[in-house]
């Protein structure tokens, strides 16, 4: 029998007092949740707890945030207890339901509310650990590149990139997993001395071609990246330090960067000014995730061990999100995961709306799928943080119909007079304005680097209609959908107005519009001053959703885009060499797989058309490309157009730009601390840009007889 020692004294009396503290703090924050206030009481609680939080909210303390959240969650939870207990009136049939469906509605926000700030009270910032000096005690690497319809041109310096990583070669071996079983990429790879794997059929889709080229490989782990994720050369040698230092750590995953604007960055003009949707997901949740031992793996960009991806039976293809459901198997299992939040790869965006709407929905129903099929709150093996972590990751999908429910809610007094809040207009104010200025508050201190405020709304509202079908669907039948592939390399060749897409919104910016045409009307036959004060309050609300579907319906007009290959900022030395045989030093100032910007170091003049060389330094070799002149921008400025190139010199390129260790960390997560007044001036510029184009679009759409506009995105 195992004797095992004794609690000391000091533990046993640090447990009771641990106890003793939460016990006394629970009992307090049920004071001060449930204790009854009038309005102007309850305006004096929190402006005074509001004071505090102003007073907190710059000093450089991770203790400090936790104090903000506790204060942010104080104030939801008083606004909830008084709208459960204070507000529903069941005076009529509509006023109960409507009231209903709005409460839960504000219940899922706030249960959403309370696990965000749970999975990042604390991110970890997991840094690399370096590896043995000596590198035969390195493993075996196989790196996966799957692709099913994408053309060669998207796919290619992917392939080269992973070429140079910085990897013993002997070690190291790079598939190309092609399930459109295409020649002219079975060429490509023994150009450049790749495997090329296929398979017969197309069953599950990526998982099943992942699954498909585990029999065929043998390496110790395997680095998946999708087709077009370059990855900078240093990428395994950042991210396998913890896989050879813990036997257990079966996934390391790393940011997904896109160097492309996405549909909302180019439609809405905030490319490199805002956040993308998902910078919070790669620099704070997924940071948070590590720290309970719960992050997910995202499909790309990651390593995994070889042995456990076999013994939870390879990925996961029951769902259409196979990489969470593998990381929540792998987790089930005992395995541990590990995020390291420096990007060391880089990818295309979406180009189009539609297929960004496409793809979220895919993600969306695959959440839902897992929350049905594999829920992880039910079964063994995980720990009560990491169920949670996974909880917020699913429930965050079911937004659709609590957003639309907040599009819509005002209109039903407005319409009806039905109260779906029974209080005055005093009160709600009173209840809900601390909780919603509260949780900003805390939210931009929390998040402000990696999302600003209303442009999450903005986001949420676009996507909302399109991901409530799927999710519900997903959670009545989780077999129903399939997976569709995300088209990139793809180009919106003219400016055009995607009415298709913004139907939805354009019918609920109609009903709003009427909404407060249907205020006013009250307004002016309204002989109460509780009346009027009600009118006021729902006329404020829905005026705000008028603006965030103006913003919605900026992002349905598409933006002209009709360069395939997208320029990324890099300063670089390098020397132009003429056909006269002069050599003129410069610096590059962006480049693409296509040209480079070019600045001389000493002004010269250029021909436009010349025929030249660029020679590019990299790790203290240098290489001489072809080009030819295409601008003179001024004196010193010029553009290049690189010319035809063996594939040694393309590696060469791709080496020296695309797989640069430092690149992509110095453009990652770089925009400024958000601001309440920053974020609504945007938006409100983007809401007015929104209703401008619709009405350019109602012009040209009632000059032609209203015919249906052919969308503008290509292939």
């Amino acid at each position: 029998m195992e004797l095992r020692p004794a609690p000391r004294e000091g533990d046993l009396l640090a447990t009771i007092a641990t106890a003793f503290l939460w016990i006394v703090g629970l009992l307090a924050l049920a004071f001060v949740v449930t204790v009854p206030l009038d309005a102007w009481q309850q305006f004096a609680f929190s402006a005074v707890v509001f004071a505090i939080a102003l007073a907190l909210r710059n000093r450089r303390s991770r203790l400090v945030v936790l104090v903000l959240m506790g204060l942010s969650l104080a104030m939801s939870a008083r606004y909830i207890w008084w709208r459960l207990t204070q507000t529903l009136g069941v005076s009529s049939f509509v006023d109960l339901t409507l009231g209903f469906g709005l409460v839960a509605a504000e219940l899922y926000a706030f249960m959403i509310l309370i696990l965000g700030y749970f999975q990042v009270a604390w991110p970890l910032n997991r840094k690399p650990v370096p590896l043995p000096e000596d590198r035969s005690l390195w493993p075996t690497v196989d790196v996966f590149i799957p692709t099913f319809n994408e053309p060669l041109s998207v796919v290619r310096n992917t392939v080269l990139a992973a070429t140079v990583l910085d990897w013993p070669e002997d070690k190291l071996n790079i598939y190309l997993l092609d399930d459109g079983r295409r020649e002219e990429f079975r060429e490509f790879c023994e150009a450049v001395g790749v495997h090329y794997l296929t398979r017969t059929n197309n069953s599950h889709a990526k998982a099943g071609n992942i699954n498909a080229a585990l029999k065929k490989t043998s390496g110790e782990f395997v680095a998946i990246f999708d087709c077009d994720h370059m990855p900078a050369r240093s990428f395994l040698q950042v991210s396998m330090g913890w896989l050879v230092r813990d036997p257990r750590m079966a996934v390391v995953q790393t940011p997904h960067y896109f160097f492309s604007p996405d549909p909302f960055e180019r439609n809405l003009g905030t490319f490199g000014k805002v956040p993308n949707e998902g910078e919070l997901f790669y620099g704070l949740l997924q940071d948070g995730n590590d720290a309970w031992n719960a992050t997910f793996f995202c499909g790309s960009c990651a390593v995994i061990r070889r042995g456990p991806l076999e013994e939870v039976g390879g990925v996961a293809v029951e769902t259409v999100t196979e990489d969470a459901h593998t990381a929540l198997r792998l987790h089930r299992a005992g395995y541990r995961s590990a995020y390291i939040p420096i990007p060391q790869a880089a990818g295309l965006a979406t180009e189009s709306l539609s297929a960004h709407v496409g793809q979220r929905i895919r993600w969306a129903r695959g959440m839902a799928q897992i929350f049905r099929v594999d829920n992880p709150m039910l079964g063994k093996g995980l720990s009560l943080v990491q169920r949670l972590c996974y909880t917020n990751a699913m429930m965050h999908f079911f937004y659709g119909l609590p957003r639309i429910i907040f599009l819509t809610a005002p209109l039903a007094f407005l319409f009806f007079g039905a109260h779906v809040i029974h209080a005055s207009a005093l009160m709600i104010l009173a209840y809900a304005l601390p909780h919603i200025l509260q949780a900003s508050l805390t939210n931009l201190r929390v998040q402000g680097k990696h999302r600003h405020l209303l442009w999450n709304e903005v986001y949420e509202t676009t996507l909302a209609w399109y991901i409530l079908r799927p999710t519900l669907m997903a959670v009545i039948n989780p077999k129903l959908g399939k997976f569709n592939v995300t088209a990139k390399g793809g180009l919106v060749e003219r400016s055009y107005f995607d009415a298709q897409i913004a139907k939805p919104y354009l019918f609920l910016l109609v009903l709003n519009l009427a909404g407060v045409a249907a205020g006013a009307i009250r307004l002016l036959a309204s002989d109460s001053s509780g009346e009027i004060q009600t009118i006021w309050l729902n006329l404020g609300w829905t005026l705000y959703n008028v603006l965030m579907l103006g913003a919605t319906i900026a992002t349905s007009s598409e933006e002209r885009q009709i360069r395939r290959a997208h320029r990324v900022p890099l300063q670089m030395p390098a020397v132009l060499h003429l056909a006269d045989g002069r050599a003129l030093p410069c610096k590059t100032l962006d480049f693409s797989s296509g040209g480079m910007a070019l600045q001389l170091d000493e002004p010269r003049p250029v021909e436009p058309g010349s025929a030249v060389e660029i020679e590019l330094m990299n790790r203290g070799r240098s290489q001489h490309l072809p080009a030819v002149v295409r601008q003179d921008r001024d004196e010193r400025g010029l553009s290049i157009e690189f010319g035809a190139m063996s594939l040694e010199q393309e590696r060469w390129l791709v080496a020296s730009t695309f797989a640069r260790a430092d690149l992509w960390v110095s453009l990652w997560g770089r925009h400024d601390r958000d601001s309440l007044l920053g974020s609504l001036g945007g938006v409100l510029k983007a809401s007015a840009r929104g209703f401008q184009r619709l009405g350019r679009h109602i012009v040209s759409s009632g000059r032609q007889g209203f015919r249906a506009q052919p969308r503008g995105d290509s292939a």
